[in-house]
């Protein structure tokens, strides 16, 4: 932070808490005492009327307020809760930021609209859809990820696919061109092209690892918008289970993407899934333990039964 941003954010604190000390607000902006009684020093030079009482702290002068914004409680609450999810998801760099961009918005705000807004936020809380983005290999991917895209670069990894080849191997060496990145159910995904595949794809941040930002460079295509953007619908493969109708909420939860059509009949309730492969499905069948049975297809049912037949031996 250079010394005109310091100096704005030092004016802002004491808008927001009032009384602070030089030692809380070297701690706040990580410097030395001595910086900030030079930048108290340089404000009051410059006419803000920052009064500091021995013992206590610095304090602006009552009644100077730097312009105001004027923001309805609900405004604040929108604004606040956006910081809070941005530095919860997104990588290190934009976490300072959207910290930072709190401590503006708390400094702006009147102190009733400031307090209601903090009560209203106290009664919600942000869920995380999925695990948060902890690991410093997926916050480091993230924000190469969006280096690559804004300069234009391709990216170099070995990506974890879903599924295995037919030798058993899931990893893969990709080239490819970073158009944009979303979040998906709690996960980042990076929509590129492929140079290996030759189409858009997407990468699940959590599954690249030796992630490089080349020097090669790309052009997004004319017409390619990432608001626009809907993935083309490749799943042609058709899984239908019998399900005990107590369990339907479950299974849309968990499978809301994959599922066609429901059909309730006197033995249970007929699910109709479309994927790309029904191995897909296999894990939540498995979860979803002896409430269901698949129907077809045939392929299916037998690997279900080999996962049972394993599970079995080990108890």
């Amino acid at each position: 932070m250079n010394k005109t941003d310091r100096q704005l954010a030092i004016m802002l604190e004491l808008q927001r808490s009032k009384v602070l000390r030089a030692e809380d607000l070297a701690s706040t902006f990580e410097t030395s005492v001595r910086t900030i009684y030079r930048d108290i020093q340089s404000l009051s030079e410059m006419g803000v009327p920052i009064l500091g009482a021995p013992g206590q702290g610095y304090s602006l002068m009552e009644g100077y307020f730097l312009p105001p914004v004027g923001f309805s409680v609900e405004e604040a609450v929108a604004m606040l809760m956006g910081t809070d999810f941005i530095e919860q998801r997104l990588d290190g760099d934009y976490a300072v930021v959207a910290k930072a961009a709190r401590r503006k918005i708390e400094a702006i705000l009147p102190e009733p609209v400031r307090g209601e807004s903090t009560r209203v936020r106290e009664t919600m809380r942000l869920l995380q859809a999925g695990e948060p983005v902890t690991s410093l290999r997926e916050k480091d991917n993230l924000g190469l990820a969006r280096r690559a895209i804004m300069e234009r670069r391709k990216l170099r990894m070995t990506y974890l696919k879903k599924m295995p080849e037919t030798d058993g191997n899931r990893k893969s060496t990709r080239e490819v061109a970073p158009y944009g990145l979303a979040l998906v159910q709690g996960n980042w995904m990076l929509i590129a092209h492929c140079d290996l595949r030759q189409e858009i794809r997407h990468f699940r941040l959590s599954r690249m690892t030796g992630v490089t930002v080349m020097e090669d460079r790309f052009l997004i295509p004319n017409g390619f918008n990432l608001n626009n953007y809907r993935p083309l619908d490749d799943r042609n493969e058709r899984v239908v289970i019998l399900a005990n109708p107590q369990i339907a909420d479950k299974i849309t939860e968990t499978c809301h993407f994959y599922m066609e059509s429901t059909e309730e009949r006197k033995d249970g309730l007929i699910v109709n899934f479309l994927v790309r492969q029904p191995e897909e499905l296999l894990s939540y069948i498995l979860g979803w333990g002896g409430d269901v049975e698949v129907l077809e297809p045939e392929t299916l049912r037998h690997r279900i039964r080999e996962e049972a037949e394993k599970m079995l031996k080990r108890y």
